[in-house]
């Protein structure tokens, strides 16, 4: 096949789980059984096929749309969804979420991405194994339920993540706690975006008719609902103590900032007085009081330190030592 097709598998039939060339795709038949093919929509030739594939405008748009939201659309041969997948591709970012655009009917699923899902890939091996779904409702089923549980996993991550950084705050703060909190924060706040449509067109699919799913398949579509409903509550919870987590850190540095400033205001409570007396003391006119006395400078120093301790005194009973 060329660089446009990343899959092009039979689901059933007689050589389910091969890979079928170009010419083979172009001479499939509905008999020989359940077509999967999964190209990548910025490719010449992946989009001419799909413009000529006999499809209706809106699906031909939805799979080829550059930026998508996660919906479902019920059409009148199938169904037509667009998911987003954690992306988990080297020197990527995972909340950098991956879409997939799919339309399925009985006989054939047309599947469009850019970036590769790992999902997408176990689906793939499972089909050349002989162990992947049989029909267009396990595809779709075996597809949502790997992406949630990705979630899954990524949250577990973040979580993990949030309760290492709740612990550095309180036993050592550094600069780099603000910044990688902050970080959290804003992954939380990116994947949360494209959750909760995700979670809305998993309800809508799992209430609306459809002849591709069976009571079973909804009882499992059901289950992979209250799955992505419990990822984005965590989600909100990871999101909330992040927030209180960052409080705590402003609050502890607030802290140290007031502390640093009580002390300097006490040094200069203690050298105000002095410097006043040293100050008036050090004027170079007539009139020094002690001037020609050889004891008035240690009789000067030991009132001074006497003002010091008058000072402490004073500012011990007034509580603010």
């Amino acid at each position: 096949m060329n660089k446009g097709f990343i899959y092009s598998l039979l689901l059933t039939g007689p050589n389910a789980g091969q890979s079928l060339t170009e010419q083979q795709v172009a001479q499939w038949q509905p008999q020989d059984g359940l077509l999967w093919l999964h190209l990548r929509y910025r490719e010449p030739k992946a989009r001419k096929w799909i413009l000529n594939s006999g499809l209706e405008r809106v699906e031909t748009d939805t799979l080829l749309a550059t930026d998508t939201r996660p919906r479902v659309v019920n059409s009148n041969k199938g169904v037509l969804l667009a998911l987003r997948g954690v992306n988990l591709n080297p020197n990527s970012d995972p909340e950098d979420m991956v879409a997939v655009r799919i339309y399925a009917e009985e006989n054939r699923i047309i599947s469009t991405c850019e970036r590769q899902l790992q999902s997408v890939i176990d689906i793939a091996d499972a089909i050349t194994q002989g162990k992947g779904p049989i029909d267009t409702a396990a595809f779709i089923m075996a597809i949502c339920e790997r992406l949630t549980q990705r979630k899954v996993e990524f949250i577990g991550k973040l979580e993990e993540q949030l309760d290492e950084l709740e612990e550095r705050v309180v036993t050592q703060v550094n600069k780099t706690l603000r910044t990688e909190i902050a970080e959290l924060r804003r992954q939380t706040v990116v994947l949360r975006r494209y959750l909760a449509p995700q979670r809305e067109a998993f309800s809508r699919m799992l209430h609306e008719t459809s002849e591709l799913f069976d009571d079973n398949d909804k009882v499992r579509l059901r289950e992979i609902h209250e799955t992505l409903i419990r990822v984005i509550e965590d989600l909100d919870a990871i999101r909330d103590r992040a927030s209180v987590t960052q409080e705590e850190l402003q609050s502890q540095q607030s802290e140290q900032v007031n502390q640093r400033l009580y002390f300097l205001s006490l040094i200069s409570a203690v050298f105000l007085p002095l410097g006043f007396l040293t100050g008036l003391l050090g004027v170079n006119i007539g009139g020094i009081p002690g001037a020609e006395t050889n004891w008035a400078f240690a009789a000067f120093c030991g009132g001074l330190f006497a003002l010091i301790a008058l000072q402490m005194y004073l500012f011990y009973r007034l509580k603010w030592l």
